[in-house]
């Protein structure tokens, strides 16, 4: 017999959802008797560590931290220089010049010295996107006594996850906003649903499964744990809620019936995530063969998107957004995570 989620008096794990969210959504869904996240990728050590002050002042039950763990490819000058000519046009309609010098990194991994910072706090559970840390790393948040959990795209993610010591695999359909977890490889063909990958991964592991992916109502909810899930990961019907800080576009878009079309892009970051589709997806043609690798692509493009959202557009605004978004619901997290787990 599989063992259950062991952590949180409700099943419902509130994704960690960077650019969208601080402590207030994480400390809100654990309140909830959920599992709430937060994503560290994109905070600094100092940003880490004042939100988790906040958040163990605030609330004495288990929150999840998020990490990504991909490895920093060298900067590729002349791939930037080349990206760069790809968007000077769009720089142009603003009346502004690509940055020559751009190649800041906005996402960094997991690291000793971010490890430094987060492990007098112990936090009960870590969870890592892009696979899990080198063996040191990992073996020290296990030090902690952490819940490690880590996001599979695929049945060979899962294995391999489970082999390398994560206690709960996240079974990461095709469905879910933003990135995608894959790590393996970086074949799109590769990425299947969730009704089709959720049973694969829990007849392959022995650890705990938690089911994420156009997961938007309590029926869906129930279907996942009767296909084996020991909770659900959810995202984009948080997207709404007060505590979240999604912008006023961003807001907009959810709510339209623009949220029925979403796509994978690698055109925001340079690795495949799925957005609400947008001017700038359409026309690069979703997954752009010419973009720097991860997370390289991101300086040019943020800077298009500060331009274009002061003159109230989203045409360079990463729209994240699951393929399901009819779960949206301009309400209080606690109230969408006790009706997501059906109390």
């Amino acid at each position: 017999m599989k063992a259950t989620f062991p952590l949180t008096e409700l099943p419902v794990i509130q994704a960690p959802m960077a650019g969208v969210q601080g402590s207030e959504l994480t400390i809100a869904v654990c309140q909830a008797g959920g599992l709430g996240s937060l994503p560290c990728g994109m905070l600094s050590a100092a940003q880490i560590s004042e939100a988790l002050q906040t958040i163990t002042a605030a609330t004495a039950k288990p929150y999840n931290l998020n990490f990504f763990c991909h490895r920093m490819p060298a900067f590729d000058a002349q791939r930037q220089a080349r990206w760069q000519g790809v968007l000077k046009g769009y720089f142009a309609q603003f009346g502004a010049e690509p940055d020559s010098s751009a190649g800041g990194a906005s996402r960094l991994p997991f690291s000793h010295e971010i490890a430094d910072v987060v492990e007098p706090f112990a936090p009960p559970v870590v969870s890592f996107h892009f696979g899990l840390p080198a063996p040191d790393l990992l073996q020290r948040v296990k030090g902690w006594g952490a819940l490690v959990m880590s996001s599979a795209t695929t049945v060979e993610e899962a294995r391999w996850l489970e082999a390398k010591g994560a206690d709960v695999l996240i079974a990461q359909g095709l469905e879910a906003g933003g990135h995608r977890g894959m790590f393996l490889s970086d074949d799109v063909t590769t990425q299947v649903g969730l009704a089709a990958l959720l049973p694969q991964i829990v007849k392959a592991v022995s650890v705990p499964v938690v089911a994420a992916g156009g997961i938007a109502d309590p029926l869906a909810v129930k279907a996942m744990r009767l296909c084996g899930a020991s909770a659900v990961q959810v995202g984009t019907a948080y997207l709404l809620c007060p505590e979240a800080t999604t912008s006023a576009l961003h807001r907009r878009a959810l709510s339209s019936e623009r949220a029925e079309h979403t796509a994978l892009t690698n055109v925001f970051s340079g690795r495949p995530a799925r957005g609400i589709v947008n001017r700038v997806m359409r026309e690069l043609h979703y997954l752009n063969p010419q973009v720097p690798d991860f997370p390289y692509a991101s300086a040019e493009i943020s800077r298009l998107r500060a331009l274009a959202e002061q003159g109230g557009s989203d045409d360079f605004s990463p729209l994240w957004c699951g393929q399901n978004a009819h779960g949206c619901r301009e309400a209080p997290a606690a109230q969408v995570t006790r009706w997501l787990a059906g109390v």
